[in-house]
């Protein structure tokens, strides 16, 4: 079922977002699925895997600048080392669930060797995928690792651009924010620089927050919609992947990835003990083939810092509306651990109810 968006159902959300309002709205980005919805010997398994492929299926390696930060560190994002000490990684970015994190590296690896064949054949080429992960442990048979090679691959070689699908897709299947189902969310802002026009895109992979903290445009939604409440703590975590065509350097990257706390935080999360906090940022500019970043001398182009207000303003409003669009795009899911159970998706009609007492609904953009 396709539900309306933030902006659909009439949020009054500030910043201008893209064609998609969607990370796949940064030029050359795309994002691909592997859902698993099914029964396993009994077993519940509601989980998968979302790839990102900064720049999409192109055959010659090419490094991928970025930058990494956390605010909390109760979760895992694979390549990280690498990208703090070189500033780059090369391949796609994948999510799933926690206890899936070494096969889907082992699928990313495979996937890289064989999309640029040629360079591992003629030298010492290696793979360094970035893998991240999120807890779906209540909804999905986490202990089973149903996932498998087969479905990372899938979720690789199945990215596209255009509209991408929320909600219960790809790592985000089995996940839950602030005690509603949760999952897959994306948004993104345009950004003018001088004469300039970029694009800045958040996808995020949320699992995180408790009921009570859950704010949507400063109204404390949480504390209204009491109902089905299911969780006694947090137990989860987010996952947030800003993409730009901005030219910005490594240590500019690292400093809008730190910019997805403030994205968060909108929603009322203090980024709780258990949960994992995690932010990516990559730029599709400056883009250099392997050989050309050995050469003696590279010439790289940034955007100056005394324009980084409005770029730090896009990811904080991008990060903040992608979270919201993957509660509203959610379905009902039933429980696995423990059983019997069912996590309720964010009903729009009460939304909207609450959201109207405090007067931040305006006219639905048909987004």
């Amino acid at each position: 079922m396709n539900k309306p968006r933030a902006r659909a159902l009439g949020l009054d959300l500030p910043g201008h977002p893209g064609p998609c309002n969607a990370l796949t709205d940064v030029p050359g980005v795309r994002v691909g699925y592997s859902t698993l919805i099914e029964e396993r010997d009994r077993r519940q398994v509601r989980t998968g895997v979302t790839a990102i492929l900064p720049r999409g299926h192109q055959p010659q390696a090419a490094p991928t600048w970025a930058g990494f930060d956390a605010l909390n560190g109760n979760g895992a994002v694979t390549g990280t080392h690498w990208i703090n000490d070189a500033g780059h990684f090369t391949g796609p970015i994948c999510l799933t669930n926690t206890h899936s994190v070494g096969l889907v590296h082992h699928a990313a690896t495979q996937w890289i060797m064989r999309n640029h064949a040629a360079q591992f054949r003629r030298g010492h080429a290696w793979a360094l995928p970035v893998v991240a992960e999120t807890y779906d442990g209540v909804l999905n048979d986490i202990n089973g690792q149903h996932i498998s090679v087969e479905n990372a691959l899938q979720a690789i070689e199945s990215a596209t651009g255009g509209a991408i699908a929320e909600g219960n897709v790809g790592g985000g299947t089995g996940m839950i924010c602030y005690d509603f189902k949760g999952g897959t969310g994306t948004s993104s802002r345009r950004v003018r620089i001088g004469a300039a026009s970029y694009t800045l895109g958040a996808l995020v992979q949320a699992n995180h927050g408790m009921r009570d903290w859950l704010t949507i445009l400063g109204v404390p939604v949480g504390r209204h919609l009491q109902q089905g409440r299911l969780l006694a703590r947090e137990n989860g975590s987010i996952i947030v992947v800003f993409g730009t065509d901005l030219p910005l350097l490594p240590h500019q990257l690292r400093r809008l990835a730190r910019r997805g706390a403030l994205g968060i935080a909108r929603h009322g999360t203090p980024g709780g003990n258990n949960s994992g906090d995690m932010f990516l940022a990559f730029s599709t500019a400056n883009a250099l083939t392997s050989e050309q970043l050995s050469a003696s001398r590279v010439a790289l182009q940034s955007i100056p810092d005394m324009h980084f207000d409005a770029i730090y303003l896009a990811a904080v409003e991008a990060a903040e509306e992608a979270v919201i669009n993957a509660l509203l795009a959610a379905e009902d899911m039933p429980t696995c651990k423990p059983a019997g159970h069912m996590c309720r998706a964010i009903d729009h009609d009460a939304l909207l109810a609450v959201m109207a007492r405090y007067g931040r609904v305006v006219t639905p953009s048909g987004d």
